[in-house]
């Protein structure tokens, strides 16, 4: 057969007349299955929004209400439930058992001080009473703080193991996250005890100006939006893409027809 009697989709699509209606499902495909991939994460994100913004208006409402009781050990504490609920307990506290846990705060770096408090109740919970200096971290070089308190203060959920590649060493006195079982197995804290801690607020942790109470910072990252608008423009992008490489196919087709 001579080149004039060949069909002309087989010179340009390797001999084959069916290639290039191959080729142009396989580019559909994958441009589709990219369209579909990003707009899920898109709409993942505005999910994710919508969450946050709840998160957010639940938080607000919590930290501004009056205190209730903090929950005892047998209720279960959950995140969505719980954390920065404004809550009040009385009791005594235990000074001798108090931990140091590395801080960085408007005042700079050093130390939140835990004490774990006996409450009127029965159980035992730790209250975070405040950041001090690093020249005030052990309790000799501070005034001596009353025992017994009524406390005011957010509920924490305790954190991690510490920050990468600095774990909490017990045996050594150095804490890099307030990891509420650990303080008060190393402590010998006994009898039933809450699974969370107290941010104590400003005019609850007692008349001494350290440890300084009330450095909380209750914020929230909220970016759910911008990836959101970045994951449907990609998917946009994605269609625009396959119009523009199908487009130049055709336009090569054309040229060597």
């Amino acid at each position: 057969m001579t080149d004039r009697q060949t069909p002309q989709s087989a010179r340009f699509e390797g001999g084959h007349p069916h290639g290039g209606r191959l080729w142009r499902v396989l580019v559909v495909t994958i441009f589709l299955f990219l369209f579909a991939g990003f707009t899920a994460l898109g709409v993942w994100q505005v999910y994710r929004l919508g969450w946050k913004l709840a998160l957010i208006e639940r938080v607000e409402t919590r930290i501004h209400a009056a205190p209730v009781d903090a929950p005892p050990p047998d209720v279960i504490i959950t995140r969505d439930d719980h954390e920065y609920l404004r809550v009040k307990v009385s009791g005594r506290f235990r000074h001798d058992l108090e931990t140091p846990v590395k801080a960085v705060t408007d005042l700079g770096g050093g130390w939140w001080i835990l004490t774990p408090l006996e409450t009127d109740r029965g159980f035992t919970v730790l209250v975070n009473r405040g950041f001090v200096p690093p020249e005030l971290k052990e309790p000799s070089s501070r005034p001596d703080a009353p025992e017994t308190a009524s406390v005011t203060g957010l509920l924490r959920l305790g954190e991690g193991d510490g920050a990468f590649l600095r774990h909490n060493d017990p045996a050594a006195n150095n804490w890099y996250a307030r990891e509420v079982p650990a303080i008060l197995s190393t402590r010998g804290v006994a009898g039933p005890a809450a699974s969370y801690f107290i941010d104590a607020q400003a005019d609850t942790a007692g008349p001494a100006e350290w440890p300084r109470a009330g450095l909380t910072v209750v914020k929230f990252t909220n970016s759910h939006l911008v990836y959101a608008l970045t994951w449907f423009g990609l998917a946009a992008g994605s269609l625009i893409a396959m119009v523009l490489v199908l487009r130049e196919r055709r336009r090569k087709e054309q040229a060597d027809a």
